[in-house]
């Protein structure tokens, strides 16, 4: 599996399309293996919308992207050919995705509820949970690329999160993010307002501060409720006698 993901990363002659197709293809055998294959579609599904947000906003603001490429158990991500000019652009584009995949989750959520589908319900809490967790206020993830319209030292508020998932639940991934946010980390350590390099990236309207700071704290809200509750729910469907 890994041979044939390494040549499909090298092979940018078979295209966008190609990319995107053969790296989900992989991942959904890859997640069927542990879960199953309707559970694995409707996983990478749910990931594929979520990036797919991000690519949608990318090209809206004139950006050149690349489409999505997928890596089993770690995700997905898209190519931003272009950087974003400032930073009211990076949370616009950061916070499309767990937009995109918010509204997937939560149609998986309604379906669920009108089907009584236990499938549907599990991919729910998935894509919820998933969002949420993308939503940490730490670069590389979403929520790091939002709250930056704040200022980078927000991120710090993200650090002891970090680590209290790493406590609660081990995991090598979380070992990763850290290793990619540490430079992140110093660099908002380091970050002057008064730079020119900063006053004009970072030097975005209060009305935009504003706007992003309550679209950031709404959606967390609302993750972190449905999340919740969705969970409750799998496990009263869990204990249900068979």
């Amino acid at each position: 599996m890994l041979k044939i993901l390494a040549a499909l990363f090298a092979a940018g002659k078979l295209g966008k399309v190609a990319l995107t197709g053969g790296t989900m293809l992989i991942s959904v055998f890859a997640y069927a293996l542990i879960f199953g294959w309707w559970y694995a579609v409707g996983f990478v599904a749910l990931i594929f919308v979520h990036e797919m947000g991000h690519f949608i906003a990318a090209r809206q603001r004139g950006l050149d992207v690349g489409a999505p490429t997928f890596i089993p158990f770690v995700g997905a991500w898209i190519q931003l050919k272009d950087l974003p000019h400032d930073a009211e652009m990076e949370a616009y584009i950061g916070v499309a995705g767990p937009l995109a995949g918010t509204a997937a989750a939560l149609i998986c959520y309604l379906f669920a509820r009108s089907y009584d589908s236990d499938l549907l319900l599990a991919l729910s809490y998935a894509g919820f949970f998933l969002n949420l967790f993308n939503m940490i206020p730490l670069s590389p993830f979403d929520g790091g690329r939002v709250t930056a319209v704040l200022s980078p030292r927000v991120w710090f508020a993200g650090v002891p999160i970090l680590v209290a998932l790493f406590f609660w639940r081990p995991s090598p991934m979380l070992i990763l993010v850290a290793i990619l946010a540490a430079p992140q980390l110093m660099r908002a350590f380091k970050y002057d307002p008064k730079a020119p390099e900063n006053a004009i990236y970072y030097g975005v309207s209060t009305e935009h501060k504003v706007t992003y700071g309550a679209l950031y704290l709404a959606l967390v809200g609302y993750l972190a409720v449905m999340t919740y509750q969705v969970h409750e729910m799998l496990a009263h469907v869990h204990s249900k006698p068979n």
